[in-house]
């Protein structure tokens, strides 16, 4: 199948008798919004066959990143500016809400949809797996793992970082600090050589970026001492949070 066959095959099977558009851009939008949208639930074999293959080659042609290809800015410490769902390491973070199956919102900017469109929905039908297992939604601090599908890590930790809706709180910073803690743990009960952290709680949980990034190296630089083994990526996407990393990492 050519990418325009997959995209229409797709959307066909997403939402059966839907008008498609013609161009190439508006196919994407499209089979994206559908994504985002969609319950989690049973998917034919067909489907994911052609949603596999398109999503690796998607995301071949946007470049994958190793983490041989990154230089340590620290002892087991990395600063990588770019998009976390062409990461190449054993673990991203996912920064999840406490329902863990990812944005609803279509082609909405956030990193949980791009992680949870680039993987496939095999993502969302796994973590709603967990969600319904457990019984209630996902503690705030607390995180799980689940395989990463199409992404090219292995796996995705999501874990839920705490919302400020107004002032910030020692709360709010003692929640933050539990995320990084939960995650590291289940890098080491996985046996994980690499673990590339989002900024949690930044951007659309309002956490302020100098003190979020402040909390996680003081988490993952205390792992660390404590005789923690996984390499750690701090993964930025707008240059503000590189300049703060890059700042705080070189004092």
């Amino acid at each position: 199948m050519t990418r325009t066959e997959q995209l229409d095959f797709m959307i066909k099977e997403l939402m059966p008798g839907i008008a498609i558009p013609k161009e190439a851009a508006d196919k994407w939008r499209m089979f994206r919004s559908l994504v985002n949208i969609r319950q989690p639930g049973p998917v034919s074999t067909a489907f994911l066959q052609v949603q596999d293959a398109f999503l690796k080659n998607e995301t071949a042609q946007k470049g994958i990143t190793r983490l041989e290809d990154l230089q340590p800015i620290a002892d087991g410490i990395y600063l990588w500016q770019g998009d976390i769902t062409t990461l190449a390491v054993d673990a991203i973070v996912n920064a999840a809400n406490s329902g863990l199956t990812g944005c609803y919102r279509p082609c909405h900017g956030c990193i949980d949809n791009a992680i949870h469109t680039f993987a496939g929905v095999q993502l969302r039908n796994a973590c709603a797996g967990i969600i319904a297992h457990q019984g209630y939604p996902e503690p705030t601090g607390r995180a799980k793992i689940t395989a990463a599908y199409n992404l090219p890590s292995k796996f995705v930790i999501h874990t839920v970082g705490p919302i400020v809706y107004d002032k910030l709180t020692h709360e709010h910073e003692q929640q933050l600090a539990a995320c990084y803690r939960s995650c590291l743990e289940l890098a080491d009960q996985n046996k994980l050589g690499s673990l590339a952290f989002c900024c949690i709680s930044t951007g659309e949980f309002h956490f302020p970026n100098e003190r979020a990034a402040q909390i996680a190296l003081h988490e993952v630089m205390k792992y660390h001492r404590n005789g923690g083994k996984c390499r750690v990526i701090f993964n930025v996407f707008i240059q503000k949070d590189w300049q703060i990393y890059n700042q705080l990492l070189k004092k």
